[in-house]
């Protein structure tokens, strides 16, 4: 079933004229969805986690690392 606010705004398109129903669907039509996906980067995750490694050595985590595999 139709909420209200949809109920009024189908209404009031109903009501436009033939070109002024086109122009609508046209803007409508054109603008992203919530449930578009766009493709995913890698790229996205770029700086995520920042924070966590700032107060860490590079070095220091790789030789942790390194030093916890089994021989």
């Amino acid at each position: 079933m139709a909420t209200a606010p949809y109920q009024s705004a189908l209404d009031l398109a109903r009501s436009l004229s033939d070109e002024e129903q086109a122009r609508l669907v046209q803007e409508l039509s054109s603008k992203p969805t919530s449930t578009a996906k766009r493709p995913v980067s890698i790229l996205d995750l770029a700086g995520l986690g920042a924070e966590l490694w700032q107060q860490m050595d590079a070095q220091d985590f790789v030789r942790s690392e390194r030093a916890s595999w089994p021989d």
